[in-house]
C-alpha cells in the first residue's frame, strides 16, 4: 500500500512537473515512482496527470543511462514527431487535383486564375472517400494555395427566383462531356447571355448582309444536343430553322 504524500507536497510536485521538458517529465516521474515501490507508478501518474506508460518509459530511459552521463540538449529522438502530409501521402497532389477535376472553373481571360465550388471541408471528405487520404482543413488550404486556387467572394447572397430542375441541365452537360471525351471528340465551352433591348438605340428593323455562316446539315445530332435545359431536347430541324430565322433578321 502506497503511503500518499501530503496535499501541499502533491501540489508542489505537479507545479514542478509542469515546468519540465517532455524528457525530464518522464524521468522525474520515474524517480518518484521508484521511491514508492509497488503501486508507485499509478499513484505518481495520477498526481502528475500523466499516463502510467509515461512513467514506464521514464524508468526504461533511466535504466539505459550511462554511469557518468553527459548533458544532452535534445528533447526528442531524431525524426520524432508527426510526419509531413506529403511524406505520409506522397501522391497527394495528384489525388487532390483529381478530386477537383470536375469542380474547377476559371477566368477565360487568364488561365492562371482558377477556383473551385468546394469548401476545404468538402474537399477533405472527398479525399478520404475517394483515395483514403485523411488530412485536416489546414492542409487543404495549403494545397489550394500551392496549386494557385484563388478565393472568390459571391456578391449575390440570395437568388431572386427559383428554377425547377436547375441542377439537371448541368448534370446533363457533365454527362455529355464525359461521353464525348471518352470517344476522343473535342469539347468547346462557351457562355451566352440573354439579349435585351437597348432603348432608343435598339434596332427594330432588319438589315441584310452577306452571310458567311455555313450550317452543317450532317451534324444534326450536334445541334440537337445543344437544345433545351435540364435534359429537355429540341429537335435538330426546329433548332436549324430557328437559327436560320435569326440569321435572316440581322
Amino acid at each position: 500500500m502506497v503511503q500518499p504524500y501530503r496535499i501541499e507536497v502533491e501540489r508542489a510536485m505537479k507545479k514542478y512537473y509542469a515546468t519540465l521538458s517532455e524528457k525530464d517529465q518522464r524521468r522525474y516521474a520515474a524517480v518518484e515512482a521508484m521511491k514508492l515501490g509497488l503501486g508507485g507508478k499509478s499513484y505518481i501518474a495520477r498526481i502528475l496527470g500523466c499516463s502510467e506508460k509515461t512513467v514506464h518509459n521514464g524508468l526504461v530511459e533511466l535504466g539505459h543511462l550511462p554511469d557518468e552521463p553527459e548533458y544532452d540538449a535534445a528533447i526528442r529522438k531524431p525524426g520524432g514527431g508527426r510526419k509531413r502530409y506529403d511524406e505520409h501521402y506522397p501522391n497527394i497532389d495528384e489525388q487532390f487535383l483529381s478530386v477537383l477535376k470536375e469542380h474547377t472553373a476559371g477566368d477565360p481571360m487568364d488561365e492562371k486564375v482558377v477556383w473551385t465550388d468546394l469548401t476545404p471541408d468538402e474537399i477533405s471528405k472527398l479525399l478520404e472517400q475517394d483515395h483514403r487520404v485523411k488530412v485536416s482543413k489546414s492542409v487543404i488550404k495549403k494545397l489550394l494555395q500551392k496549386h494557385n486556387y484563388r478565393r472568390r467572394k459571391a456578391q449575390k447572397k440570395k437568388t431572386m427566383k427559383s428554377v425547377a430542375h436547375r441542377d439537371e441541365q448541368f448534370r446533363n452537360i457533365q454527362a455529355q462531356v464525359a461521353e464525348f471525351k471518352a470517344q476522343g471528340n473535342p469539347i468547346i465551352s462557351f457562355d451566352t447571355k440573354e439579349k435585351e433591348a437597348l432603348g432608343v438605340v435598339s434596332r427594330t428593323l432588319c438589315k441584310w448582309r452577306n452571310n458567311r455562316f455555313h450550317f452543317f446539315p450532317a451534324r444534326r445530332d450536334f445541334w440537337a444536343s445543344l437544345g433545351g435545359g435540364g435534359g429537355q431536347g429540341v429537335s435538330a430541324a426546329a433548332l436549324e430553322a430557328r437559327h436560320r430565322a435569326r440569321l435572316q433578321c440581322r
